[in-house]
């Protein structure tokens, strides 16, 4: 493998390691606020606890995100620095703004975690909405240099070397919001599908436990919204891709020749030595209508870009179908369970999960954040050979340093331990957590407790 491939792997690992803890870090401070605000409004002991449960886990994982936040830092320093001295002018602003935004939820995370009984419960409450915004602004603000590097703008480009520098508009480059959003309601999707998944198991179990009951709607509730929402962002994203990078479009499509009333293709292989997608179910119409909301339109195929410039077509269609049909999948699952939830409060009776639907939703658990990842890879496979759209290759960015061997696996060995403890520390965590407490017991459970008691 050439110091490149050594340096793309690398990168690559250390932030699909980053996402799945940085997710969390931007959707667990909101269901913990949830719960929180809704202890406050009924006085009920559960929602503290799980408020109380909850910022145990945001802790844990935000010290893991910010070990893994800071490992990144130094590896665009040291394996792409040709990248950071041509684009950290340009977008040295929000990553600054990211620190800011970093040190803001660390200061109101200690407050909340500490602040209970010793602040009063308004300011404790304030303390965890700062933490759910500026968690969620962090997320913000680090999507904003992955859009800029997939439309770079706020600069003249002269000699290969930037001039006539607006950091202001670099910050907010075409198809920002679309992106942002995208990217945010995926880690409410994949954060509260995950954690829902976790408590239908501890609910299966112990089908009497109020506290699992109470997680699980809650998690369910920002989950499902983020998920019925994300095919509208998506269909938002989509259009923006069509018109500023349909390369990426033509890639993720696997659509080769430049069609008027173009086909989608679902599923299939793309194949570039014949240019076509076989196997594939075709819709008329599909990709044109999609794409630019007219089924006559014109999308260009691969054919119209140099091939030295196409990116790994497989990959980036095959990641897209899965991102796209789990997506789907989320979204038809929360209907099910609303649709069940309405009928019961049609029919006046208490809403129950039973044990097929915490089946589904427990086999629900890692979707969210597959199609997470998917998603991320369509982004970043979709721009390659480029690591700065149509201005700088990937190649041309890499660190001339020799030998990236050695880093490579003594990184990768420290993710994988960090990995593993993690993982342990989370499990006995949430095992733990998962013991019934007199206040999320059923009152026939506690009136039996009481009574051993008082014997």
């Amino acid at each position: 493998m050439t110091d490149l491939m050594y340096a793309r792997w690398l990168m690559g690992l250390t932030l699909a390691f980053h996402i799945t803890f940085a997710a969390i870090g931007v959707a667990l401070p909101l269901m913990m606020t949830i719960a929180e605000w809704r202890w406050l409004r009924s006085g009920k002991a559960v929602y503290r606890e799980l408020a109380q449960k909850w910022s145990k886990g945001v802790a844990i994982l935000f010290a893991v995100g910010a070990v893994t936040g800071t490992v990144i830092s130094f590896e665009l320093g040291l394996l792409w620095p040709r990248f950071m001295d041509f684009a950290g002018p340009l977008i040295g602003f929000p990553f600054s703004l990211e620190g800011f935004a970093f040190f803001i939820e660390a200061i109101f995370l200690g407050i909340y975690l500490y602040g209970w009984e010793r602040v009063s419960r308004q300011l404790h409450f304030f303390s965890g909405i700062i933490i759910a915004l500026s968690s969620a602004l962090s997320g913000f603000l680090v999507t904003l240099t992955n859009a800029w590097m997939n439309n770079p703008v706020g600069f003249a480009l002269i000699d290969g070397k930037p001039h006539n520098i607006s950091p202001i508009v670099a910050m907010f480059p075409p198809g920002f919001a679309e992106e942002v959003i995208h990217v945010l309601l995926s880690c409410y999707a994949a954060v509260g599908f995950a954690v829902a998944g976790i408590h239908a198991f501890y609910l299966w179990r112990q089908p009497s436990s109020t506290f699992h009951r109470t997680a699980l709607l809650i998690a369910i509730g920002v989950g499902g919204i983020a998920a019925l929402l994300q095919p509208i962002s998506g269909d938002f994203s989509a259009r923006h891709v069509a018109t500023n990078q349909p390369r990426k479009l033509a890639a993720i499509e696997g659509h080769y020749l430049t069609t008027n009333a173009a086909p989608l293709h679902i599923g299939g292989i793309p194949d570039d030595d014949t240019m076509t997608t076989p196997y594939a179910l075709k819709i008329p119409y599909g990709l044109s209508l999609l794409a630019f909301h007219d089924p006559h339109a014109k999308v260009l195929g691969l054919e119209e870009f140099p091939r030295h410039t196409w990116p790994n077509t497989l990959l980036v269609h095959l990641a897209f179908q899965i991102m796209v049909g789990l997506g789907f999948l989320m979204a038809f699952v929360v209907l099910l369970i609303y649709a069940a939830m309405l009928r019961t409060r049609w029919r006046k009776q208490e809403f129950v999960f039973n044990h097929t639907l915490l089946a589904i939703i427990m086999l629900c658990t890692p979707i969210g954040y597959i199609a997470l990842e998917t998603g991320w890879l369509v982004t970043e496979w979709g721009r390659q050979p480029y690591t700065i759209m149509n201005t700088m290759l990937t190649s041309a960015a890499v660190t001339p340093m020799p030998n990236l061997a050695t880093p490579f696996w003594v990184i990768i060995s420290l993710f994988a331990l960090l990995g593993v403890s993690v993982t342990i520390l989370l499990s006995r965590m949430i095992h733990k957590g998962s013991q019934p407490t007199m206040a999320t017991m059923t009152s026939s459970a506690i009136t039996s407790e009481q009574s051993n008691v008082h014997c």
